[in-house]
Parts: structure tokens; C-alpha cells; sequence
């Protein structure tokens, strides 16, 4: 066995940390009280979440330019998307929709529209054409006229 490295175990500190089993340290340069940074700190997955969905459904990277104010403005495009896809998860949400936001956007995408001109005073309105009725309760649920 020459060469190979000998591991030993010192059980009596093993002993000794099983007392911090479970237990969680924050370490923080805030002024809040304990409660609040625990109460902050379990929102942390929100904020994961939002990262997961800019990388994935928004497809916000990677980022291909190199001058400074379209790096801002893709930024800025980026989290404006961003706020709109947790808008409609909020509004999903509050209305206690069935549809995850992506199914609620696979469903608007199959919605199609026709423009109707009125005769006498001219005006143009936009007509949305939803046969099923899936597409007629995502209108309904945003109070879209059919």
C-alpha cells in the first residue's frame, strides 16, 4: 500500500458537529431585524426563479453586442420582457387561472385576429377569432371582447 494515502476519522469531532445539524447562520450588513433578513432570505427562490426564466423562456443570453448603449438597451428590452412574464404570472395568479404562463402564452400565440373596418363612421377595430375554448377563457379572463 505505498503511495496511497491514509484517511482517519476523528470521531469526537464528528460527535461534536452532529450538534449543528439543521441549524442555518445568516450573515448579513443590513439593519434588519432577525426576522426580516429570514423572512428576505426565504423570498431568495423568487429571485432564482425570475434569473431561470430570463436565461430560458425570454432567452435574454447570450449577448452578442459590444457597444455600450445596445448592451443597455437589450438589457433594458430584456427586463422590460422580464416584468411583463411576471405581470401575467401575477394576473394568472389573481384571477386563480388553471394555466401556467407558458400555456397561457402557447395559447395566446394560436389566436388570430381579423381588422373590421366599420361602414358608416370608418373606425377599424381589431377582432379576435377564438373558436376554442381555451382561446375564449383567456379572453374572458382579461375581459377581452369577442
Amino acid at each position: 500500500m505505498e503511495g496511497q494515502a491514509r484517511i482517519r476519522i476523528d470521531y469526537q469531532k464528528f460527535e461534536a458537529d452532529q450538534a449543528w445539524d439543521g441549524l442555518k447562520g445568516y450573515i448579513t450588513n443590513a439593519e434588519l431585524d432577525k426576522e426580516a433578513v429570514i423572512a428576505h432570505y426565504n423570498q431568495l427562490w423568487t429571485i432564482e426563479q425570475t434569473f431561470r426564466i430570463s436565461k430560458t423562456d425570454l432567452r435574454i443570453r447570450p449577448v452578442y453586442h459590444y457597444i455600450r448603449n445596445r448592451i443597455e438597451a437589450h438589457l433594458c428590452i430584456a427586463f422590460a420582457a422580464c416584468k411583463v412574464y411576471k405581470e401575467l404570472e401575477r394576473q394568472l395568479k389573481q384571477k386563480q387561472s388553471h394555466y401556467s404562463v407558458q400555456q397561457t402564452l402557447e395559447i395566446l400565440k394560436s389566436i388570430f385576429g381579423v381588422k373590421v373596418t366599420l361602414p358608416i363612421s370608418g373606425e377599424q377595430k381589431m377582432v379576435p377569432l377564438a373558436k376554442q375554448k381555451d382561446q375564449q377563457y383567456i379572453l374572458q379572463l382579461f375581459s377581452i371582447n369577442l
